[in-house]
This record gives structure tokens, sequence and C-alpha cells, in this order.
């Protein structure tokens, strides 16, 4: 496919992804009452932390592997073990929940018997990604879009958060199917190696241990907010969070899905100079999009968000700059993953941890807006330490692993 189409087909697939994101939790919001969106809100976290340890695990070692024989081998391995390991942690979830009481409870039950599902569909875009195949993934996931919006309509309202969960989740089983014979089709012939995704050394250990400090930790804070606190700062949270869904989305799509679009420029200094034109683009975008929430409505915006909006657009300020400042220091990542996949794990433990600290000190001095500003700090301060750690790389000259294989992961079976 050429390079222009790619880069057209992967936007277009991270946008679907991205309105799918938010329209769910924007049904979920009106469908529920403010209690019933919190225990919502709550599991969906559950699966957003469990989603971004897949995809580092799996998924974004997957995309730095050279096209070819190589690849289409370690497509077919990462899906394979993805399922096998969602079917797993899955079962073990649903078990757990069952000795517990509650609607909560009974919301993550429900997750552990969708889990392979909503998984699984997620690791065949990575597959299709580093086939540089992202149309097939656009193909799917409007699919799942079309699926979900049909499932969630049907529910009527006060309807509880684990049949939400159940039917948001069951939604996305007609895509996976797509998928898979869509890359049946494309790796057929190609083998499937489950060991070197358990070898010490993988890549992906390294790249979870980078979420978990990285974004696991800051969201798992939220939720010991609101287990010490009120669950309703989970909401608002979340609530505000949620109408920055698109661009939550794009964020974390673009280091998994990057790689392989920038990987065609040939040049490393013009590489470094379109991730950091990407930060500008989406750091502005950011701000409009927050000054268009900030304008909107209250009618409107209780339409969006139903009986959580007032507590989600007073934190729209924070949230709004928070953003912006994620969009430069994702792009940050990116750049260094492009120099350098190893160079990023420090900064992710010393400034993620440092983000949760300013998330409960702001949430100590001034409740939930504290916590939104706390959150926002942690954010530029991670921004700021990416770019520099960028500039120092650039003139070292870089290590020139762009485009390859990293060696901890077997290009072949």
């Amino acid at each position: 496919m050429r390079a222009r189409g790619a880069v057209l087909s992967s936007v277009a697939d991270q946008g679907v992804a991205a309105l799918t994101n938010i329209l769910v939790l924007v049904a979920a919001a009106r469908l529920s009452t403010v209690s019933g969106f919190a225990r919502f809100s709550a599991v969906y976290l559950v699966f957003t932390v469990l989603l971004g340890v897949f995809g580092a695990y799996t998924g974004q070692p997957l995309v730095l592997t050279r096209p070819g024989e190589a690849a289409r081998s370690a497509c077919r391995s990462a899906v394979a073990f993805a399922l096998l390991a969602a079917a797993a942690l899955g079962a073990l979830l649903a078990g757990g929940a069952l000795l517990v009481p509650g609607e909560t409870a009974r919301a993550l039950l429900a997750l552990g018997l969708v889990l392979p599902v909503v998984l699984g569909q997620d690791a065949m875009r990575y597959a299709f990604s580093t086939l540089r195949l992202p149309h097939l993934a656009l193909v799917a996931d409007l699919l799942r879009l079309a699926c979900v919006l049909g499932a969630l309509g049907a529910q009527s309202r006060g309807t509880g958060a684990a049949r939400l969960v159940a039917v948001w989740g069951l939604s996305a089983l007609p895509a996976l199917l797509l998928s898979a014979v869509l890359l049946r089709a494309r790796t057929a012939g190609a083998r499937t190696e489950l060991r070197p995704h358990l070898r010490r050394g993988h890549l992906g250990q390294r790249f979870v241990v980078e979420f978990g400090v990285g974004n696991a930790t800051s969201q798992l804070s939220v939720l010991g907010l609101g287990a010490v606190g009120s669950p309703l700062v989970v909401g608002a949270l979340r609530g505000a969070t949620t109408l920055f869904g698109p661009l939550n989305v794009l964020f974390t799509s673009a280091t998994s899905f990057g790689p392989p679009l920038l990987a065609r420029i040939g040049d490393e200094r013009r590489r470094v100079r379109a991730t950091a034109a990407l930060a500008g683009t989406l750091a502005a975008t950011a701000v409009l999009w927050a000054t268009v929430l900030a304008l909107l409505p209250d009618g409107a915006g209780r339409q969006l968000l139903g009986d959580t909006w007032s507590s989600a657009a007073a934190l729209l300020p924070a949230t709004g700059s928070q953003y912006a400042a994620m969009a430069v220091g994702t792009c940050g990542l990116l750049a260094l993953r492009m120099l350098d996949p190893r160079t990023t794990l420090s900064i992710q433990v010393v400034f993620s941890l440092a983000a949760v600290a300013f998330l409960i000190t702001g949430y100590a001095v001034a409740g939930v807006t504290g916590a939104a500003w706390g959150l926002c700090l942690g954010s530029v301060c991670k921004a700021v330490a990416t770019w520099t750690r960028v500039a120092r790389l650039r003139r070292a000259g870089g290590t020139g692993r762009t485009g390859v294989t990293p060696p901890a992961v077997p290009s072949a079976p």
C-alpha cells in the first residue's frame, strides 16, 4: 500500500476507534444514573488498563518488526498469544468477581467474559498496522462502531453497569471474526510461535513496565481516590476525560501505530521533525477542543453526559491543559521509540510517579479540581523531559535502531 494511502487509512482508523470509545462512554452516561455511570467508569477503567498492558506487551514490540516473512509470523504469534492470555485473565477476573457481592462485581464478571473478544480484536489492529495494511483495520473498526451503536442504542435508560459491559463487549464479536478472516488470508503459511513472548528479555516486558508507571499508575490512583474518598471522584474525572476521548485514543495510537508510518521517512532528522510537527498539531487540537467544550451550552452538555456533565464541566480547563501537554509528551515518546526504544523507561518511571504525587497532593488541597490540575502538572513535566532526551540523542547521533526488529525480540520463530 502506498505511503499516502496508508497514512490516510491509519488516521481514519484511529478516528473511528476514538469515536467508538467516546460514544461508548457517552451512551453509558446517558443510560445510567450518576452512581451507575461511576460503576461503569470504574470497570471500563480496569479494561483500559488491561488494554494498555496487552498493547504494550504484544502490540508495541510487534509494530517495530521489519516487514516480510518475519512480520507475518510475528503477527500470527502475537494475536494467538493475546487471545490465549486474554482468555486466561478473563477467567481469573470472572472467577474472582463471583466471590464478591455487588453491582460492580457483576460488571467485573461481565468484563472477564468478554475480555478475549475486545482484547483479541485490538491485537489484530496491531497486526494490520505491522503488515502495512491499515485499511483492513479500518474496515473491521467501522463494523465494530456500527455494532456498538446498534447494541447500546437498543438498551433502555437505567440499564445496569453489568449489562452495559456485556453488551459493549459482545458487540465487538463481528469485528473480531472479520479481522480473523482477513488476517489469516494475509498470513497463510506463516508459523505461530508463542515461546518468544515468554522469554526473558522480550521487549514487551520493558514496555509493560513503562505503561505500568506511565499510564496505569495514574488511572489506578484515580480508582484509589474513589475508594478512600468518594466514588463520584471517579465519575467526574472519567466524565471529563470522556469528552477528550478522541484525543486520548489518538495519543495512545501514536506510539502504538506511528512507527510503521514514520519508518517510511528515510532520514532520521526528518522523522524527528515530522514527530515534532505532529506534537504541535495535536496540542493545538486539544486546546481548540477544550475551548469548544467550555463554550458548550449546559443543555447540550447534559445531552452528552447526563447528570455527570456538571461535575465534568468544572474540570475542563485543567483537563484541556493536560491533554495539550500529553500531546507534546506522547509525540516525544514516539520520537524516542524511533531513535532507541530502550531510552524511555527512566522517564516514564520518574515523571509518572511524580504525576501520582501531584494528583494526590492536588486532591488533598483542592478536591477533585486540584486532582485534575495535579495530573496536568505531571503531563507538563513528562513532556519537557521527553523532548529534552530527544535533543540529547539527536546531538549524540541517535542509535540507528529505527525500522529494525529490536534484538530482544526474535525476528522469526
